[in-house]
């Protein structure tokens, strides 16, 4: 058994009060201007986000205007949180891009001159992006590529465990996951800066994809605004189930 070092347990503590500190704020103080610099860093801190097969099928918005900002906040239903941000970043799934996102992950892996080990895990990841990744996003019309994905997984189920791959919807939540843990990371981030943050879900999707500009095969996953949280933009306690309500151990 390793014993934790001390580095690791500091490293712990100090990750747990962030986790702590970060809280839904639904009114900022108006007065304090988030630095560019803080959402710079965050959304980079975003792009290391862990997401499916590094295709990065994401695309972040960062609303620093504020007239665009103030366009925004109807769109947001009026919410609070959007009324008094700093900033605004929405965050969006881009499945229109998995062929460029494929190329790029297949000129990141060229041809290994190393050992055989080497050449044999090159050639398989560029398999893995020339072959597994049109199966599993392509798309048609007919529906005949998701027939197809469905098909294969049954049939290759039926001997051993696979990976179940669908249609559109799997498609959806196989983006929206990846895009939101790229969100949580970007909090995370902009509380370790000294700010604070609002994931938004209520939000007028079209309107806000007309006003940005954004391309018919994004799709928003949420908006977060951003500012330095007040007193009063906490509504109340956090409240959460048990951990033995929720966690099982087998």
């Amino acid at each position: 058994m390793i014993t934790p070092t001390i580095t690791s347990l500091l490293n712990a503590k100090a990750f747990e009060s962030l986790v702590q500190s970060r809280r839904s704020v639904r009114k900022f103080d108006r007065s304090v201007s988030v630095p560019e610099e803080a959402i710079h860093r965050s959304l980079q801190c975003a792009l290391l986000s862990p997401n499916s097969s590094n295709m990065q099928l994401w695309h972040f918005t960062w609303v620093k205007s504020p007239e665009v900002r103030a366009r925004m906040v109807p769109l947001c239903l009026g919410q609070n949180a959007a009324k008094t941000a700093s900033h605004l970043v929405v965050f969006q799934t881009r499945i229109d891009l998995w062929r460029r996102h494929a190329r790029w992950n297949l000129e990141q892996t060229p041809p290994s001159s190393g050992s055989e080990s080497d050449k044999r895990r090159m050639q398989l990841m560029r398999k893995y992006y020339s072959v597994l990744m049109p199966l599993a996003y392509r798309t048609d019309p007919f529906g005949l590529n998701t027939l197809v994905r469905k098909l294969g997984s049954f049939l290759l189920g039926l001997t051993r465990p696979v990976m179940r791959l669908g249609g559109r919807g799997w498609q959806r939540v196989l983006l929206h996951k990846s895009c939101g843990l790229a969100a949580q990371t970007f909090m995370l981030a902009m509380q370790a800066e000294g700010y604070d943050t609002c994931p938004m879900e209520g939000f007028d999707a079209v309107r806000v994809k007309k006003l940005l500009g954004l391309p018919a095969g994004s799709e928003i996953c949420m908006i977060v605004a951003v500012g330095k949280g007040t007193p009063a933009g906490v509504y109340g306690d956090r409240k959460r189930l048990p951990l033995e309500d929720v966690v099982s151990i087998v």
